[in-house]
């Protein structure tokens, strides 16, 4: 064995009888923790209700409500029946905007990212209209549809499909040159082009656009509620305050929102273990 080989065997990390990495070579394996994943989120939900409950009794406030008397109120409007109605009325409301939005927005970006005339033409009118925030469309809204659904729907309408168009329009033109290099190799037309290379490649970026302007939704669907209709839990939030004031249904309202919009996000972030997507996040 010559010095160059005995070289390499003492760069090599050794191994204990344990399995592990000695001190001369790599780091030592470290320990499965995964049983603790579940416990990490739960562990912060304790200590924010006892903060919670902590706090309102250090304000000795009687109108802001402890966790306890919220979770009577929201236990009173399932013996209503009212909570499943409002959550539906929201939830309909949300489906309908957003899913208008992303039957717009996907087409629309991807046209405009790859069309650089498209793009110059109709890219200033989105910055224009972009940042206005969607409550103050509720006047208009309300103008053109009346107390009815479609008012906040059309208002989820706008809040979504301008973070879905950005983000599309973004994933195009970020998109790899070696992917349409080696298409155009194959001879692959334009449609061929577009479903086979430009939406895969691009799906990753605009799921994440997605997740956005869901976020976003779901914030819109709850003020125009407060305005624009008579159902939903913006509209439970605006009435429990308004008839009684019974802020426990106030706060109540708003822990619903939260739930529901977590468990909006966690749908979404499901759809990054698709093959398809998936790619794009690399290893976590």
């Amino acid at each position: 064995m010559n010095a160059h080989q005995q070289g390499l065997i003492a760069l090599r990390p050794s191994r204990n009888g344990n399995g592990r990495m000695s001190a001369s070579g790599a780091r030592p394996r470290l320990r499965d923790r995964s049983w603790m994943a579940p416990l990490v989120p739960l562990l912060v939900a304790v200590v924010f209700l006892l903060g919670w409950e902590g706090a309102v009794r250090l304000a000795g406030s009687e109108l802001f409500p402890r966790p306890i008397e919220v979770g009577r109120g929201i236990v009173e409007l399932i013996q209503k029946g009212l909570l499943f109605k409002y959550v539906v009325a929201s939830l309909f409301r949300v489906t309908c905007g957003f899913f208008l939005a992303l039957l717009v927005g996907v087409p629309f970006g991807l046209l405009l990212g790859w069309f650089q005339l498209a793009f110059k033409a109709f890219n200033p009118l989105i910055q224009v209209l972009r940042p206005i925030s969607p409550i103050a469309w509720i006047p208009v809204a309300i103008l053109w549809f009346g107390v009815s659904d479609m008012a906040p729907v059309f208002l989820i309408f706008l809040a979504s499909v301008f973070p879905i168009t950005v983000s599309a329009i973004a994933a195009v033109q970020n998109m790899q040159s070696v992917y349409l290099r080696a298409a155009r190799n194959f001879g692959l037309g334009q449609l061929q082009l577009f479903r086979q290379v430009i939406l895969p490649a691009t799906l990753p970026q605009i799921l994440t656009g997605v997740r956005i302007a869901l976020g976003v939704a779901w914030l819109v669907v709850v003020a125009a509620e407060m305005i624009a209709v008579n159902s939903g839990l913006g509209y439970l939030i605006i009435d429990a305050r308004n008839a009684g004031k019974r802020y426990d249904l106030v706060v109540g309202g708003m822990v619903l929102i939260g739930l529901i919009g977590l468990l909006l996000d966690v749908l979404v972030r499901r759809l990054e273990r698709f093959e398809e997507v998936s790619w794009g996040y690399g290893s976590r």
